[in-house]
């Protein structure tokens, strides 16, 4: 019996690295469509997001047969239980790129000043999703506390963005829509960052049942 439920578990990690390797996908198809100025790559990040919606439903289901089924004791029920508020905060990075997708619609092939500190911003984001699902498959918390902390650099890139966006409206006021387009495309990559932050935080309190925002209560 244990060894079916390990098997099970170990289709867990599989399934959850799947899942984050989509989301990177995602994340980087929505930067390379906004920095090469290619919106013929919006539609495939559209196509990606909907694989991890149902990626999500798929995972979902074999948590609840883990449950259901196989009664885990303390350490593996902390496991699954992150497991399955990890997916959900997956599945809105897939939906906050496909937000960033349909901006980018409406822009069209234009570029902005500050697009190389968004796709600072893309590049963080995606560590961070890697790395905190990385940790979760290596039961590493080191590294889950490591992606909280790296929270600050994309916190770090959303101010520089807009501190130079809102001098380009200053400047430029008949373009002022364009470039608050832009800065709501660097706010979906700071609340990615934010999503992966929850998800390095569910990683920590499957490893030491403790889960950090309780420590600052």
């Amino acid at each position: 019996m244990r060894n079916r439920f390990d098997q099970q578990l170990d289709r867990l990690n599989v399934e959850l690295i799947t899942m984050g390797a989509l989301c990177e996908q995602a994340i980087a198809t929505v930067a390379k469509a906004m920095l090469d100025r290619d919106n013929s790559l919006i539609s495939n990040a559209m196509e990606v997001e909907r694989k991890i919606d149902q990626m999500e439903r798929d995972i979902e289901s074999l948590c609840l047969q883990l449950l259901l089924r196989q009664q885990p004791v303390a350490s593996d029920l902390r496991t699954i239980s992150a497991a399955m508020r990890m997916i959900s905060d997956m599945e809105r990075i897939g939906d906050q790129a496909a937000d960033i997708a349909e901006i980018l619609n409406f822009v069209g092939e234009d570029s902005v000043g500050s697009a190389a500190h968004i796709g600072d911003m893309a590049r963080a984001t995606i560590k961070m999703v890697t790395d905190s699902v990385e940790s979760f498959v290596q039961k590493n918390l080191q590294m889950a506390e490591a992606t909280i902390a790296y929270d600050d650099v994309v916190d770090d890139l959303f101010n520089k963005v807009k501190s130079e966006l809102t001098e380009a409206i200053c400047q430029d006021p008949n373009q002022g829509e364009r470039f608050l387009d832009f800065l709501m495309i660097a706010k979906y990559f700071e609340r990615i960052g934010d999503h992966a932050v929850n998800i390095a935080e569910w990683v920590c309190y499957s490893i030491t049942n403790v889960h950090p925002k309780s420590l600052k209560a």
